[in-house]
């Protein structure tokens, strides 16, 4: 280890306002319509085709994609949306190339797939920037009121379909926006012109949805104090009651529950400096970027190290770089094998800059030397697979940074869960195949569910599917 660590290099401004913007422009060229119709083309329309049976919202693959090709792009994206409400944004970040894309029989014959994501971005773009983009109307009112307890892709699809069918729909949100984490959680080059709530937009004009923000699924004591806190200061005027509630309390107020909060709290470290300045969760790194309205007054470290190997790391990683970061090293304590990132999005990674580094452990964090409060470097342990084992080698290597971004999984952390009798496995809530848990009228999906993949298209089924069920529940026998 060094006997000093040089002193850290964060600011803002790295870069020209030209260099932001092309840095931070969409990462993927949408087709034009000729190139989408010739990639079109290309499909062979399988009969049972293995891409529809790849993709979670089991969208009809092959009948979309003919209809680009039939220039009928309005049929194309009734097609998808009708299967998964948020095609739109799936279409950009859905890992396609370990579901639809790697099934497709064109890998087979030519070596390379029908390019489906792209395809579904033409289709549901052309629909959205069209002077009719709502296709769909609702179905008579049922008089039924559900609540939504989180605005990400589980809960919106939840409360879209539930629309559809005709219910009336309470979002309630933590965050001051709703979108949940298409909105605070992707890389902005893969969501750029605000598309994230334009898709949001789209969803509520089907009608029937309100959304409450800055609101918080609560325990029985929180509510209490707050009330009693907000009382005292506003003389009787009780704001907290309208800022959260219980489980308990929307079960009595509301036909049904859908729980879709994800994921709210980041794994620690569990290693010593992980209270410096300069160390950060990569979600909240990545939220902070994506509702800055100006990037040249993000400020960013010369020397950047991000701990993880999931898609979270990978898109700290690249903004990191793309804001300007001279070194940016994304640490994983395994081989490249176990890494839940893509291939795909791991070779972005290196395009963009950054290096990717195998069987490092962090120990340590450790402070610059002539900044003692702020981070300076990570010291990791190497690891080395030993009888099917990850075991230390007794090898250390010291990787100097400004500032650390922590990306090793999240967890639910809400104890209002346990408290209110849900069923938990790992933090998680345990539900039925169609979302119901073990509590009458009470159903949950997306990452905050047990069992899942944390993808954002497997999100918006879990929201569908429990969305039907609710609905065969409140309707008459």
């Amino acid at each position: 280890m060094p006997t000093t660590l040089m002193t850290p290099d964060v600011r803002a401004g790295r870069l020209n306002a030209a260099d932001y913007a092309s840095r931070f422009a969409d990462a993927t060229p949408r087709f034009t319509q000729a190139q989408a119709v010739l990639e079109a083309e290309r499909c062979l329309y399988c009969y049972d085709a293995p891409c529809a049976t790849a993709c979670p919202t089991s969208i009809d693959v092959p009948s979309f994609i003919k209809r680009i090709s039939d220039a009928n792009l309005r049929g194309a994206a009734r097609t998808i949306l009708d299967s998964n409400p948020l095609g739109g944004m799936c279409a950009r970040v859905c890992p396609t190339e370990n579901l639809c894309e790697a099934v497709c029989v064109k890998v087979a014959q030519e070596g390379k797939p029908v390019a489906i994501g792209k395809l579904q971005r033409h289709a549901v773009d052309a629909l959205m920037e069209s002077d009719r983009p709502q296709i769909f109307t609702r179905a008579a009112s049922t008089g039924k009121k559900v609540a939504v307890v989180g605005a990400g892709p589980a809960g919106l699809a939840c409360a879209y379909t539930l629309a559809r069918l005709g219910h009336d729909v309470v979002v309630f949100d933590a965050k001051p926006k709703a979108g949940g984490l298409n909105e605070y959680g992707l890389a902005s080059y893969k969501t750029p012109d605000n598309f994230a709530q334009r898709e949001l937009q789209w969803l509520l004009a089907i009608g029937g949805i309100e959304v409450r923000n800055n609101w918080k699924l609560q325990t029985a004591d929180e509510i209490y104090a707050l009330r009693q806190e907000y009382s005292a200061m506003f003389q009787g005027n009780v704001f907290a009651a309208n800022s959260g509630a219980s489980l308990a309390s929307l079960s009595k107020n509301y036909a049904a529950v859908f729980l879709g909060m994800g994921l709210a709290t980041t794994q620690p470290l569990g290693v010593p400096g992980e209270d410096l300045d300069g160390v950060e969760d990569a979600v909240d790194f990545i939220a902070r970027l994506r509702q800055c309205a100006d990037l040249a007054t993000l400020p960013i470290g010369r020397r950047v190290v991000v701990v993880g190997g999931g898609m979270t790391a990978v898109d700290a990683s690249v903004q990191s770089a793309l804001l300007g970061a001279e070194n940016v090293h994304m640490v994983y304590r395994r081989g490249p094998e176990t890494m839940s990132s893509s291939s795909v999005e791991q070779e972005w990674a290196q395009t963009n800059g950054v290096t990717i580094h195998h069987f490092l452990a962090p120990v340590e964090i450790l402070a610059a030397s002539g900044q003692p409060g702020h981070v300076g470097g990570v010291e990791f342990a190497r690891q080395a697979m030993v009888n099917g084992k990850l075991q230390a080698t007794g090898e250390f290597e010291v990787i100097e940074a400004d500032m650390v971004f922590k990306a090793i999984g999240q967890k639910l952390g809400n104890p209002v869960l346990a408290e209110s009798g849900l069923r938990l496995e790992g933090g998680r809530i345990v539900t039925a195949e169609d979302g119901a848990t073990n509590l009458p009228g009470v159903w949950a999906g997306g990452d905050c569910r047990a069992g899942g993949q944390d993808l954002t298209v497997e999100a918006v089924e879990h929201g569908k599917l429990s969305a039907r069920a609710i609905h065969a529940s409140l309707s008459p026998q």
